[in-house]
């Protein structure tokens, strides 16, 4: 496993990759991470609350989504699961259109759909999806191009539970045959919902991508630094036509799958209490503190541009607007087909139903 930064706050050394970012880049991590996580403690809340529906936590991954996140460049486009909260804020995607989604405003549209795209709640199949868009990179030019401000790649980010689909199997071998620019990244946070890892897999994940031609590696999913450093690795090969890659980032699960699930009946205490031990922001606040790049006030300024933030996320509920079912069907595809036309029809056929019997 790729470890760069001990929980401890240790920095250490590993034979094949390092972390080249500076101390200011550091401490943007921190600060994203920490934004990250009030974002979704006030989104948690907000769902206990009944303004949203349903809430899937990211406790306890933010330094494999900050990592992976700002080693992304200006060409490269992220298909997300349901759980990328952390990535999306890295990339500017404004978070109050990631609640609405969970609020049952809209099908989950935002901006910079373009670089982040929709969040899939079938599980898996987002990989398809995007070792298409890698092939059509390829057939674009933008790949292994001699100017690296020409490329672009793809990363397809799941779960330990995907990778049991065969969606996502199926794009595994697509991948491979085609040399697509795409990296799996893959956050291990050891449960889908409630099966552990050692029930899905005799053999760790990232020794899997061997058996379909590329390479796969496992990075410490608590350690911002092995994890930016890892995924710049897999990111370059892609843009530079080398193919696709497999990383692992082992990690964990800190709160509940979703805000309709309790860890509690299917997990022991000791084991999230070990895990509480390798968190990534405290880890990363010891060694800057060690270095001197941050102190008590800094901290303090932090905890009070959160607080801000947090409220800033609680306000936004109320800017939320309700798409109505018609404008959902319009926006499905650029062009209106025959098909999707009747089953807007039927729909409408179907709340008539609903009115005449009021």
């Amino acid at each position: 496993m790729v470890q760069l930064l001990t929980p401890e706050g240790v920095r250490v050394e590993h034979d094949d990759f390092e972390f080249t970012g500076t101390t200011e880049d550091l401490t943007g991590f921190l600060r994203d991470m920490v934004m990250a996580r009030r974002f979704d403690t006030e989104a948690t809340a907000l769902q206990r609350h009944g303004e949203l529906g349903l809430w899937p936590p990211v406790l306890g991954q933010e330094a494999s989504q900050v990592g992976s996140a700002r080693a992304l460049l200006g060409h490269d486009v992220v298909f997300p699961t349901y759980r990328e909260h952390a990535v999306a804020m890295c990339l500017g995607v404004p978070m109050s259109q990631i609640l609405g989604l969970f609020r049952g405003c809209d099908a989950g549209e935002w901006e910079m759909l373009e670089r982040f795209r929709n969040y899939q709640i079938i599980i898996g199949s987002q990989t398809l999806h995007a070792t298409g868009y890698a092939m059509g990179l390829q057939y674009d030019g933008m790949v292994g191009n001699p100017d690296p401000a020409d490329n672009a790649m793809v990363v397809a980010y799941h779960g330990d539970g995907a990778s049991s689909q065969g969606d996502v199997n199926e794009s595994y071998v697509f991948a491979a045959s085609y040399n697509a620019p795409v990296v799996f990244f893959c956050q291990n946070n050891q449960y889908a919902i409630s099966e552990p890892i050692a029930l899905q897999s005799r053999i760790p994940l990232f020794q899997r991508a061997q058996g379909f031609g590329f390479p796969g590696i496992q990075v410490d999913g608590n350690d911002v630094l092995a994890v930016h450093a890892t995924s710049e690795w897999a990111f370059n090969r892609a843009r530079n036509g080398e193919g696709p890659a497999f990383i692992e980032a082992f990690t964990y699960r800190m709160g509940a799958h979703t805000t309709s699930d309790d860890p509690s009946k299917y997990r022991r205490d000791a084991e999230t209490e070990e895990w509480r031990g390798r968190d990534p922001i405290a880890r990363l606040t010891t060694y800057l503190r060690n270095e001197g790049a941050v102190d008590d006030a800094f901290l303090s300024a932090l905890d009070a541009e959160a607080k801000d933030y947090g409220a800033s996320i609680r306000a936004s509920i109320a800017t939320l607007t309700d798409k109505t079912m018609d404008e959902q069907f319009r926006t499905v595809y650029a062009e209106e087909s025959v098909a999707l036309e009747e089953q807007r029809r039927e729909y409408a056929d179907y709340l008539a139903t609903f009115e005449e019997n009021a």
